[in-house]
């Protein structure tokens, strides 16, 4: 008989009010980062750290659907920020004539000035064609490996290194400059070095770009009750 031993659970952690305390700070402290990077490299160990906290994140089916590409390439990197200029250019456009100067004006990327940057991809085969709680939803997968980037993010804060996510790309492009077939998706590309200082509060609400929405105007109780 097997023992059932083998499969039961064990008794949950209960973490200290100090160890609490430490995972909220670290994600209130959690900025986007696009101008402060060090050039300095990152310690391996620090960045093991990070992408194995990053590889520690739920994922549909345990699918675990990521891969991270390490970009350290200097010439590749200037391919990569080409890219971003053809789109960035484009993306200037699509907002009223009143904010382009306030968009040129802000800096949303440090895909040169980081050190390193990781294109964080979804693998829609893993797992093969049936994955366990993906039956209904196919993009499961893709919400797992953004789970796996936020794991990223928050670790790197914990280790004093910044992580910028830079997202006006044409998919088509990344994905010829870094080789990836077809059935690989790119969730993220994030820009990841040491940083000295960064914004108290989101650049983007400092900048008066946008506002940080009030806690009480997106909780709804039962159903869709907002009037929006």
């Amino acid at each position: 008989m097997p023992d059932p031993s083998i499969h039961a659970p064990s008794p949950a952690r209960v973490f200290t009010e100090s160890e609490k305390q430490a995972l909220y700070d670290v994600i209130y402290a959690r900025r986007d980062v696009r101008n402060e990077f060090r050039p300095e490299p990152i310690d391996e160990e620090a960045l093991g750290r990070v992408l194995n906290a990053a590889h520690a994140a739920p994922s549909v089916g345990l699918s675990q659907p990521w891969n991270f590409i390490l970009i350290r390439d200097t010439a590749r990197r200037a391919e990569i920020k080409q890219a971003f200029l053809r789109a960035n250019r484009e993306a200037r456009e699509m907002f009223p004539a009143e904010r382009r100067t306030d968009y040129s004006a802000l800096k949303v990327e440090g895909i040169e000035k980081a050190p390193l940057n990781i294109c964080v991809t979804c693998n829609r085969s893993r797992g093969g064609e049936v994955v366990l709680g993906r039956t209904h939803n196919r993009d499961m997968d893709l919400y797992s490996t953004v789970c796996s980037v936020q794991n990223l993010w928050l670790a790197a804060r914990a280790e004093g290194i910044g992580v910028g996510w830079v997202s006006i790309f044409h998919q088509s492009d990344l994905k010829r400059i870094l080789g990836l077939p077809d059935h690989v998706a790119i969730v993220a590309y994030l820009c990841v070095g040491y940083i000295s200082e960064m914004y108290e509060r989101p650049e983007l609400a400092v900048r008066r770009w946008a506002n940080v929405a009030d806690l009480r105007d997106v909780v709804l109780d039962e159903t869709w009750n907002s009037s929006e």
